[in-house]
């Protein structure tokens, strides 16, 4: 909840700390070569264990394909804990520096990281309606003999400029009504549509007090308040002006989109902790691989006993469809080697069961958190504790059935 500044409660600590990578590994995960052949089958019953205490953690940045730009660390925090698509839009730029500060452009706003805040709040939002002010604001406006495009320019920015007048005295007396308010914190008055708006998503807390007075320009009306600005015209409700993006253009900022790497696409799927699975069960126990949805299913006969996102091969590396058996298992290898003309080292890959005769495993990746997304080299990573989890729970000969 604002505190009607712009500032919203935020975790304290550093930003680039907040925004630390997870440390990066050679991705290869597929061993070349042949290993045990498989075994059959095998139908276990009994008692499904918990999993050990999760050391599970949701993504610290996430990409938003709507706009090429990605968000991450405290900012991140504050835009999906804020309704961050509806209240401020994706983000436009990359994170900036201006005026000594780390900010971001959004398309209703502007984010910036105050990490001295006294009271902890290292969001603020940014006031970009003031950045709107003329630099001459005139008490009347000129006299125009006749109309032409630069007389038109004139009159509008005369217009323009008598709306960021405050009210006269007189108004602080004059009684409010169901249509129109007087703010005394700025001198100015809201009214009508504005009005029922500006009241109806949290006054102060959202947007602001209002900087101008209603004006009027190519028959649209507008209004600006101290972090957005409202628009109006014959035949439809009021909507924000993306004042983000005019100020990004004013700015010169680059807004081109930028390459997503291994960067999960947001998904507030990807925040959800996986289960501890707590349930009894009888049957066959078996594991279930959607390559579509990348995500694994944990079986006994019926029952599900747990779940998680996974990430499989990427293209050219795919992980095979069908059905096959664990037959070979170890708590931890180091796999080496070379593939596709890529040499690869990845030491101690955790809980690792092979699935197939020519390499493809089930194992913990300890050096990404972006399960959700394809990343391996034909293996099937998970996280770690689920992985040791599942590596105790699975005997050799569990089914594994892979489909799209």
């Amino acid at each position: 909840m604002a505190d009607g500044t712009g500032v919203f409660p935020t975790p304290r600590g550093d930003l680039s700390k907040a925004r630390g990578r997870n440390r990066r590994l050679p991705r290869v995960l597929f061993v070349a070569g042949v290993l045990i052949g498989l075994l059959l089958p095998a139908f276990m019953t009994g008692q499904v264990a918990a999993q050990p205490t999760s050391n599970w953690s949701p993504p610290r940045t996430v990409y938003i394909p709507e706009t090429g730009h990605t968000i991450d660390g405290v900012f991140l925090d504050f835009w999906r804990a804020n309704n961050g698509i509806s209240n401020y839009g994706y983000p436009i730029t990359p994170e900036l520096t201006e005026n000594g500060r780390i900010v971001q452009y959004f398309q209703f706003a502007r984010f910036e990281y105050w990490p001295d805040d006294p009271n902890g709040n290292v969001v603020h939002l940014g006031k970009i309606g003031e950045e709107l002010r003329p630099i001459f604001v005139q008490r009347t406006g000129p006299v125009l003999p006749r109309r032409s495009p630069q007389t038109d320019v004139a009159s509008e920015s005369a217009r323009i400029a008598r709306a960021w007048l405050p009210l006269d005295e007189e108004y602080a007396n004059k009684p409010n009504t169901d249509t129109w308010r007087y703010i005394p914190e700025t001198r100015h008055s809201v009214q009508h549509g504005f009005k029922a708006w500006w009241e109806a998503t949290g006054e102060e807390t959202y947007l602001g007090y209002p900087l101008t007075e209603e004006y009027v320009l190519r028959g649209v009306t507008y209004q600006v308040f101290e972090r957005g600005q409202l628009a109006w015209k014959e035949g439809s409700d009021p909507w924000l002006v993306p004042l983000g993006e005019v100020l990004a253009k004013r700015y010169r900022l680059d807004t081109s989109p930028q390459p997503q790497g291994d960067i999960p696409v947001y998904d507030e799927d990807l925040f959800v902790p996986p289960p501890t699975p707590t349930v009894s069960a009888s049957g066959e126990k078996w594991i279930e691989v959607n390559l579509t949805t990348q995500y694994m299913t944990v079986w006994q006969g019926n029952t599900v006993v747990a779940e998680t996102y996974v990430s499989t091969g990427r293209p050219g590396f795919d992980t095979p469809p069908g059905t096959f058996y664990i037959n070979y298992k170890l708590p931890s290898e180091t796999m080496e080697g070379v593939l596709g003309g890529e040499y690869y080292n990845v030491p101690d890959v955790p809980w690792v069961m092979y699935f197939t005769n020519v390499g493809h495993a089930i194992h913990g990746a300890y050096w990404h958190n972006n399960f959700g997304q394809v990343m391996s080299h034909g293996c099937v990573n998970l996280p770690v504790d689920f992985a040791a989890w599942l590596y105790e729970w699975t005997p050799i000969g569990t089914r594994v059935e892979i489909h799209y």
